[in-house]
């Protein structure tokens, strides 16, 4: 029989946050999430500020 591992691995490597992504000129929707992630921040909730920040990069404008 083998003995159990007690010990947990090495963290993971995690880089910088990537900045902010800025809404595309004349796109309403990136406006839209841009305010609404400044709300977010104002209001502490990162979750939606990353959520905001996703929406921004992956919009097709």
């Amino acid at each position: 029989m083998t003995e159990p591992l007690n010990t947990m691995g090495d963290p993971p490597l995690l880089g910088m946050p990537l900045p902010d992504p800025a809404p595309a000129p004349g796109c309403t929707s990136c406006r839209r999430w841009a305010r609404q992630r400044e709300t977010a921040r104002s209001a502490g909730d990162w979750t939606r500020v990353s959520d905001c920040n996703v929406r921004i990069r992956r919009c097709t404008h």
